[in-house]
């Protein structure tokens, strides 16, 4: 004995039928939406479908009327000629009894039957009329029993030696018919007037009509599949060529600038493989070109900064002798020595920010990674940059509310990082409050950097990581920075696998997070810290113009 599973619900039937019309919908809109070919084709047959449609439709009113006209004058003529023999036959008759009468009336219906090829006949005695005993009675057949109506009745009384008509259904064994009523009047002598009615079958222009639309219906289902087929030939022949060109285009795109299309021929996609191929030539010329000065900028930069290491060294050597005796000279001549040793200090970061720029750009930069605390690290950055933010006024703070564990990351790379992100925060921050946030997941670890300064605009914010870019030209490093420190931090950051974002709004502060992955290579979604921060509107720090605490650090362990 087997066990049948049970029956869906009505509801459970109906959600299946909806998910599987939902999703055929959705593999005929992707089908829309990325097939040219498919569209071609579509739109081609719904055109030409609703054109046989239209056509199809005035030719069937057409047809059926001009069937319809014609039986109809058949029918009139048949039954004028019926009702005129039936009256002639009528008018020769000596009859002068009722059953004679009778029997002459009898004889006028097979006559109109006879002429008239039809079996359907009324005869009715009109109404207001002088009672006579001799008039012989209505006569009418089943199949026309209730079809004569009484606006028929009233226009053959009212108007007599005229024909009139109107539409019926007329009905057999088969069933309903249709066809029509024609009607007239009889003077039955001694009797006074009678009507004949005439029932006409269209039952066979019907079917001829019916024929005729089914052959219609079969030719144009026939004329879709076949222009459907003719345009699905056409379009691939078509689109085939525009399919080489975006594939080429991609391969091109990826940088595989030797490929090309083939050249066929003498029209117009030949002359757009040609147009195509010229282009790419063009291109790869140019790619080429720039890639040449790409690398002789590089080798430029690498070698000028390492020829500039050589007498920057002696320059730095006698400027240390005269530093180191800056007490015995003159005021000018001491001050003029305490510059020339600031600068010289300024020009040897600028020479080895210009190394590892062009280390970056060579692509030839290896990470050093570690198990790497990045609270710790952060702590460690901040004790460095104390005495300069004492000098500028701005109260440092380290806030990690958890998930303080290792990271493998570039120690010497991401502390580089982090310094350049307080540097720049003491240099914009006015002075006040600096908070700098670490935090992590099983993913990630985060570190940003918070200030109140002057902010910026959403355009300066994009440019922000571009070499020797200021937000304003006319204001000074005050802490002696290269230009290069935040570019330098982006390509940090991207060499570790991670980003580095910015938030920023004038008169409110800045902020910059940078997210690195827990293990190198590992995507990032999410970064464990908000870029905007809580305190958008800089409501955040107490005001900074009193007696401030250089360095808070504040830990909380998850």
């Amino acid at each position: 004995m087997t066990d049948e599973a049970p029956p869906l619900p009505a509801g459970g039937a109906w959600r299946e039928i909806r998910r599987r019309s939902s999703a055929a919908a959705g593999r005929i809109g992707s089908l829309w939406r990325h097939s040219l070919q498919f569209r071609t084709v579509l739109i081609t047959i719904g055109l030409s479908g609703l054109a046989i449609l239209v056509i199809g439709l005035y030719i069937t009113f057409s047809i059926a009327s001009n069937l319809f006209e014609s039986q109809r004058d058949r029918a009139l003529d048949a039954s004028n000629s019926a009702a005129a023999a039936a009256q002639t036959l009528l008018e020769s008759s000596a009859a002068a009894d009722r059953g004679a009468l009778q029997s002459v009336l009898d004889q006028a219906v097979r006559t109109v039957q006879t002429v008239s090829g039809s079996s359907a006949i009324a005869v009715l005695r009109s109404p207001d009329q002088e009672t006579s005993s001799i008039a012989p009675q209505d006569r009418i057949t089943p199949a026309l029993t209730g079809l004569i109506s009484d606006e028929l009745r009233a226009s053959v009384q009212e108007n007599p030696d005229n024909q009139f008509w109107q539409s019926v259904s007329l009905g057999d064994e088969a069933g309903e018919d249709p066809g029509v009523v024609v009607g007239t009047d009889l003077a039955v002598p001694g009797a006074g007037l009678y009507e004949l009615y005439i029932g006409y079958s269209f039952a066979s222009a019907e079917q001829t009509l019916a024929f005729m639309e089914a052959t219609g219906i079969i030719g144009a289902i026939a004329l879709l599949v076949l222009l459907g087929a003719i345009t699905l030939l056409v379009v691939r022949w078509v689109i085939e060529p525009v399919r080489t060109v975006a594939a080429t285009s991609r391969r091109l795109a990826a940088g595989d600038l030797g490929v090309r299309m083939p050249e066929k021929g003498e029209d117009e996609l030949a002359t757009l493989a040609a147009s195509f191929n010229g282009m790419a030539d063009t291109l790869q010329a140019r790619i080429r070109e720039l890639a040449e000065l790409s690398v002789m900028q590089q080798r430029f930069v690498s070698d000028v900064s390492h020829e500039l290491r050589t007498p920057l060294t002696t320059i730095r050597l006698a400027g240390d002798v005269l530093y180191g005796q800056r007490s015995e000279f003159p005021a000018p001549t001491s001050r003029t020595v305490e510059l020339l040793h600031t600068q010289t200090e300024r020009f040897e970061r600028l020479l080895a920010d210009l190394l590892e720029i062009s280390r970056y750009d060579a692509g030839s930069v290896e990470l050093a990674t570690e198990p790497t605390n990045l609270v710790h690290l952060a702590g460690d950055a901040i004790e460095s940059m104390h005495d300069l933010a004492l000098e500028h006024g701005s109260e440092l703070r380290l806030v990690a509310p958890g998930g303080h564990l290792d990271a493998d990351v570039d120690p010497r790379r991401v502390n580089r990082i982090v310094r350049n992100l307080l540097g720049n925060a003491i240099e914009h921050g006015e002075g006040r409050p600096i908070v700098v946030a670490v935090d992590s997941d099983q993913n990630a670890v985060a570190l940003s950097v918070r200030d109140y300064g002057l902010g910026m605009t959403g355009e300066d914010a994009a440019r922000v990581f571009d070499r020797f870019w200021r937000a304003d030209p006319s204001r000074m490093r005050t802490i002696g920075g290269t230009g290069l420190g935040l570019a330098i931090s982006l390509e940090d950051a991207v060499a570790h696998g991670g980003r580095l974002d910015v938030w920023s709004k004038p008169d409110a502060g800045t902020v910059f997070r940078l997210t690195l992955p827990r293990s190198p290579g590992a995507p990032v979604a999410d970064s464990p810290l908000p870029l905007e921060p809580d305190d958008p509107d800089a409501s955040g720090p107490a005001d900074p113009t009193g007696p401030v605490d250089t360095h808070t650090l504040e830990v909380r362990d998850a």
